[in-house]
C-alpha cells in the first residue's frame, strides 16, 4: 500500500511506501538538469513501483519556467499544490492554480511558467521519470 499525506497530525507531509516512511521535508531538492530555477524531489521513484509510475515535486520560482519539451512515450500529470502561472499544452493556454490537474498527453510538446510567486507541481510520470 502507497499514500501520499499530506495532512499529518504533526504537521510534516509524509510518503508511505510499503509501510515504510519518509519526511517529505527531508528529501534532496534536484536542480533541473536543462531549466534554470527549476528543482524537483522525488517521493516515489520506478524502483519503488516496479518500473509502473513515478511521483515527483517540481518547484518552478518566479520569473522562471520549464522550457519547451515532450515526453516520448510519457504521460505526465500535473497536480497545481500552490503558486499560479501558466501551461503552454500543444499551443493552449491553461491557468494553473491550486486544484487545477493538468495531464501531459504522451509526445506531446508542453511549457510551464511560473507567476510572481512561483509553482509547486506533484508531478505523475508514467512510465517513470526516474
Amino acid at each position: 500500500m502507497s499514500c501520499i499525506d499530506t495532512d499529518t497530525p504533526a504537521g510534516q507531509d509524509l510518503v508511505v511506501m510499503r509501510a515504510k516512511e519518509r519526511t517529505v521535508e527531508n528529501l534532496v531538492w534536484n536542480p533541473h538538469p536543462k531549466f534554470k530555477g527549476v528543482f524537483l524531489r522525488h517521493l516515489v521513484t520506478g524502483s519503488e513501483t516496479g518500473g509502473r509510475m513515478s511521483i515527483h515535486h517540481v518547484r518552478v520560482y518566479p520569473g522562471c519556467e520549464i522550457g519547451d519539451h515532450a515526453h516520448a512515450g510519457q504521460v505526465e500529470i500535473h497536480d497545481v499544490v500552490s503558486g499560479e502561472g501558466t501551461c503552454i499544452l500543444a499551443g493552449m493556454g491553461i491557468p494553473y492554480r491550486p486544484g487545477v490537474l493538468g495531464v501531459m498527453p504522451a509526445d506531446t510538446l508542453h511549457r510551464v511558467v511560473a507567476g510572481d510567486h512561483g509553482l509547486l507541481l506533484l508531478a505523475t510520470f508514467s512510465p517513470p521519470l526516474v
